[in-house]
This record gives structure tokens, C-alpha cells and sequence, in this order.
């Protein structure tokens, strides 16, 4: 990386320039060791925070004033006393042992930059600072106020396990206020149009003479979202694409399927239709399924898009432009007629990217696909034609997911370079672009109202960004490994977050909160999803397993006062077993992507490893 793009590093180092000696680390070290470890145990808790951000500048110091013997002994001296969360953070700091080795490092320029965050009561504080200034502790006490950022609350101080379930990412806690701004996280209202009743269902009443059950009309559509939901962003708050003749019969259809869906629940637990993909040499990396379950995408390891259909209807392309000069553009069955029958398969084949393709999403109204790669680029294919229409390159990097909103038009990406970008199909370059992240961006999803965004991070937090204006609304902090997959609860009040700690967690969107863990996966979780009408959640891992958790139960009756907002004092309920429905095992099948059906059959898809 050219040291010109960095912020200005030998600024950032020089305020390592304080000499103090350096024989006399490891001493300040282990007394302000000793004086937490003695302290009382409502203190040694919140205390214990300083150990990992001191020993990372204490040890960076030292090394950055080039007294590399010292450092060693050191990091040798005190790194097993850190919590087992940083052993990723602390493999990459051991690397590090001459001051060239920091000029180059992104991870560490970060850790310089911003400013490690603590949450500690004022108690703890005062007991903290007394003790430096008694002690003369200079070093400490100047490292403390150059690099952390301690912030203060009054009340009690907080238990061992309150603390443990916030903390692990790469820059500490969020402070309190990055979860003060407000966020419609409401639906926002369906448009109103009549729905015609089936033919089928009033012919199939009748088939023995009955008479017909007159069936109450539904006057529209929109009649249970009639009310505008008071958390809800206002209709015209961002731009959204009008819709379509050809979305509203979609819609109709969906209607139609969503009376037939199944009502789930403990007692009543989703079918799951499991997608192996065969021999599938080429790596299978990514996997997206369109909203109506009618087509299956897979993105692969040697840069091919693959779409199959997974009805009996085949796949088929628009007739060339001469053959469609002929058509009567009148007649009733155009656009069945526009479709060239001699194309028709069951799967389709996309080649353009140079490079593994790690994320694909289908537009809501199926007319194309987008895949992101490890080339730094991600295409918008047409569905039509089964062809690459444009190429959005903004990226440097590898791009590592992708995500149309549910609205269509606008699509978001996040890659390597740690920034997310928003995009319109129709301008080849993005909209917004959300920084802030201390490492790559893993994942990205659209909030269901399109207003906002949610994304997961190798720096171990998720991020909420506003699409509006492309402010960071939330910083949730708990997960100790790089996430991997988020999922948006139907009615767009909570998120559920998996990351490689195996460690499913539910954040409450209003209130800023973490509210839930689910422990029980036993490697990385690929794939989340909500049911439709969000009864049960659907978890699916590296470890083979799919599980299905009952989010009714893990969101209700939640402590959402305005004490545990401000301070952090979250009790997680040791519940997992109680919201474990069902663990269902593959043979040997890593779960990549998990999908709702409209009438709530689960669908779940990944690769046969044979290992």
C-alpha cells in the first residue's frame, strides 16, 4: 500500500515519541496489573477492559522506539494473560517486532487512529486515575488519555458477564452516543390495489354440487398495513422506482401464496427442501434464491455465475431483435411470444468475472442478477437475455458480498477496502459510500423499508447506516470473530447477526441493544433468515447443521428501559435450549444460503465436501 493514501503515518506514529524507559514496561505493566487484580470485585471487572488496548501500545511503543529486546520479552511476559477473543489481533502483533514492520500495517494504523473505547462507571474511573496519579505512573496515565476513549456512566458498575457479552471487536465498545440517533426502523405502507379472486379456488368449492361458499372480498390489498406505522420512515424519504404493471401482478401473487402459507411455531415446524450442489469442483462461493423460490444462482470459485430454474418452467432468452420486429405487439400473449423457445435450459451459464465470485442477489422483480467478485467488480446481468449489462467498478479490491434493495433499483456492495458502497442500477457510479469500518466488509443487507442498511465487518461489529445521508446510525459490539451474515426480522425492528464465533446475536434496532444470543452452532454461521411472518429464525453453518431458534420467544418481553440503553448493563437470559426447535444435520454439507418460500417451505443450499 503506498504510504500516500494512508493518513499521514509518521504523524500517527510520532505520538509514540513520548520516551519513557524502557526497562520499565513490563514494571508499570504488572503493578497496574497487581492493583487491578486486587481490587475489589465489583471494580477488577470493568478494570480488566485496560489490559489488551495498554499491552497493544505499551508493546507498539516499545517497539516503534526500536528497544525490540524489550518489546519481545514483553509480549512474551504478558500476551497469554489476554482474553482468548484477541488471539487473531495478537498473532498479527507479534509479527510486527521492528518499526518498518508498522508502517505498512492497516490493522495497527487503525489502532493507532482511533481511539480503543471503554464503558466504565464513574467509580471504577476514579479509583483507576487515583491510582496512576499516586503511583506517578506517567507512561500508563499518557496512553490512557492519548489512545483510549473511556467512557464514563453513573450507576452501578458492570458484572464480568455483561462486560464479556459487548466487547471483542477490533476498537472496543461503541460509545453510547453512536446509538442516540433516532431510526425508522417501520414498515413503510404497501401500495393499494384490488386483487382479483382465483377462478380455481371458486370452481374447486364446487365439485360436488355444494353451494358455493360466498368468500368475503377482500376490498385491497394493502388493508392490513392500511395504518401508517408510527416508527416508519416517511413514504418519500428516499427515492423509490414506481411500480411496475408487471410488479403489481407479482404482488397479487404473492397475496395468493401468502393466504396459503403455513402458520409456523414451535409446534408447527417448516419442511426444509435442502439444495446440494454435486460435484461442484469449481467451489461453490455464493448462493442467492429469487423471492417467488422460481430460480436458484450459484457463484463460484473459477469466476462463473450459474443460474438454474427450479420449476418445471425452463429458463429462456429474449428472440433476436429481427425475429422480434415480427411480432403483433397487440396480441395478449406478447410476452410469452417475445421468448426465444429454442434457448430454453435448465441452467444457464454467465461468464465475465477474472475471479472468484463471492456474492450474488436476484432484483425483486426477477429481471436480473447481480454477482460481486473477488476482481473488484460487480455486474448487473440481465435475465432476459442471460448477458452482462454493465460493470460497476468503484472497489480496488475484492468486493465480498452484494444485495439489491427490496425495492429494486438500488443495490449495495462491501469488499476489502473496509467501505460499503450504495449504488443505482442507472449511474455507473455509487451513490453513497459508508466508511468507518476498521477492516473488510463482509456482508451487506438492505433494512426491509430500503431506508437503511446493515453491514458486518471483519473489525467484529455491525454497522447501520443511514441511505439517506450515509451517517453511521449504530455500532453493535459482541461478536469475537469477522461476521458473516445478517438478517433483518420481517417487521424491521430487530437483527440477527452470525459471525465465526459460531454465536448467533439479536440486536434490537430502536433501542440500540443487544438482547439475545443463541448458542449452538459449533463453526462460522453462512446464512440467516427470518421466516415470512418472522415466528422462527433459520440459522445455517460450516458445522452442517441448519437450526431453527423461536424468535417470538427470544424478543418478548424485553428490558428496553432507558437505564440499560445508557449504560450497557444488558442481562442476557441464558436461554438458548428454551428457543432451540429443531437441529437438523447434513452428511456433509456446509449450509451457504438459507430462503424462506412464500408459503414458508424453508429452502437451504450449499456444496458437498467430501473431506
Amino acid at each position: 500500500v503506498a504510504v500516500e493514501d494512508q493518513p499521514d503515518v509518521s504523524a500517527v506514529l510520532s505520538a509514540y515519541n513520548q520516551q519513557g524507559d524502557p526497562t520499565l514496561y513490563e514494571e508499570y505493566y504488572s503493578g497496574l496489573k497487581h492493583f487491578i487484580e486486587c481490587s475489589l470485585d465489583c471494580h477488577r471487572a470493568e478494570l480488566s477492559q485496560l489490559f489488551y488496548p495498554l499491552f497493544v501500545h505499551m508493546y507498539l511503543e516499545l517497539v516503534y522506539n526500536q528497544h525490540e529486546s524489550e518489546a519481545k520479552s514483553f509480549f512474551e511476559r504478558f500476551h497469554g494473560d489476554q482474553e482468548c477473543y484477541y488471539q487473531d489481533d495478537l498473532r498479527v502483533l507479534s509479527s510486527l517486532t521492528k518499526k518498518e514492520h508498522m508502517k505498512g500495517n492497516e490493522t495497527m494504523l487503525d489502532f493507532r487512529t482511533s481511539k480503543f473505547v471503554l464503558r466504565i462507571s464513574r467509580d471504577s474511573y476514579q479509583l483507576l486515575k487515583r491510582h496512576l496519579q499516586e503511583k506517578q505512573n506517567n507512561q500508563i496515565w499518557n496512553i490512557v488519555q492519548e489512545h483510549l476513549y473511556i467512557d464514563i456512566f453513573d450507576g452501578m458498575p458492570r458484572s464480568k458477564q455483561q462486560i464479556d457479552a459487548m466487547v471483542g471487536s477490533l476498537a472496543g465498545e461503541a460509545k453510547r452516543e453512536a446509538n442516540k440517533a433516532k431510526v425508522f426502523f417501520g414498515l413503510l405502507k404497501e401500495p393499494e390495489f384490488d386483487v382479483p379472486l382465483d377462478d380455481e379456488d371458486e370452481e374447486g368449492e364446487n365439485e360436488e354440487g355444494k353451494p358455493k361458499k360466498k368468500k368475503p372480498k377482500k376490498d385491497s390489498v394493502g388493508s392490513k398495513s392500511k395504518k401508517q406505522d408510527p416508527n416508519a420512515p416517511p413514504q418519500n424519504r428516499i427515492p423509490l422506482p414506481e411500480l411496475k404493471d408487471s410488479d403489481k401482478l407479482d404482488k397479487v401473487m404473492n397475496m395468493k401464496e401468502a393466504a396459503r402459507r403455513v402458520r409456523l411455531g414451535p409446534e408447527c415446524l417448516p419442511s426444509i427442501c435442502f439444495y446440494t450442489f454435486l460435484n461442484a469442483y469449481q467451489g461453490l462461493t455464493a448462493v442467492d434464491i429469487t423471492d417467488d423460490s422460481s430460480m436458484i444462482v450459484g457463484g463460484f470459485a473459477d469466476s462463473t455465475v450459474r443460474v438454474w430454474s427450479v420449476t418445471p418452467k425452463k429458463l429462456r432468452s429474449v428472440k433476436t431483435a429481427a425475429d422480434l420486429s415480427l411480432i403483433d405487439k397487440e396480441s395478449d400473449d406478447v410476452l410469452e411470444r417475445i421468448m426465444d423457445e429454442k434457448t430454453a435450459s435448465e441452467l444457464k451459464i454467465l461468464y465475465g468475472h477474472s475471479g472468484p465470485v463471492y456474492g450474488t442477489s436476484f432484483s425483486p422483480d426477477r429481471n436480473y442478477l447481480l454477482s460481486c467478485s473477488e476482481d473488484g467488480t460487480v455486474r448487473l446481468w440481465s435475465l432476459q437475455t442471460f448477458t452482462c449489462l454493465v460493470g460497476y467498478k468503484g472497489h480496488n479490491y475484492p468486493v465480498w458480498d452484494t444485495q439489491f434493495s427490496p425495492y429494486g433499483y438500488y443495490f449495495v456492495s462491501g469488499g476489502h477496502d473496509r467501505v460499503a458502497r450504495l449504488w443505482a442500477t442507472d449511474h455507473y457510479q455509487p451513490l453513497r459510500i459508508f466508511a468507518g469500518h476498521l477492516a473488510d466488509v463482509t456482508c451487506t443487507r438492505f433494512h426491509p423499508n430500503s431506508n437503511y442498511i446493515a453491514t458486518g465487518s471483519a473489525d467484529r461489529t455491525i454497522r447501520l447506516w443511514d441511505v439517506l445521508n450515509g451517517n453511521c446510525v449504530r455500532i453493535f459490539t459482541g461478536h469475537k470473530g469477522p461476521i458473516h451474515s445478517l438478517a433483518f426480522s420481517p417487521n424491521g425492528r430487530f437483527l440477527a447477526t452470525g459471525a465465526t464465533d459460531g454465536r448467533v446475536l439479536l440486536w434490537d434496532i430502536g433501542h440500540g441493544l443487544m438482547v439475545g444470543e443463541l448458542k449452538g452452532h459449533t463453526d462460522t454461521i453462512y446464512a440467516l433468515r427470518f421466516s415470512r411472518d418472522g415466528e422462527i429464525l433459520a440459522s445455517g453453518s460450516m458445522d452442517n447443521t441448519v437450526r431453527l431458534w423461536d424468535a417470538v420467544k427470544a424478543f418478548e418481553d424485553l428490558e428496553t428501559d432507558d437505564f440499560t440503553t445508557a449504560t450497557g448493563h444488558i442481562n442476557l437470559p441464558e436461554n438458548s435450549q428454551d428457543l432451540l426447535l429443531g437441529t437438523y444435520m447434513t452428511k456433509s454439507t456446509p449450509v451457504v444460503h438459507l430462503h424462506f418460500t412464500r408459503r414458508n417451505l424453508l429452502l437451504a443450499a450449499g456444496a458437498y465436501s467430501s473431506q
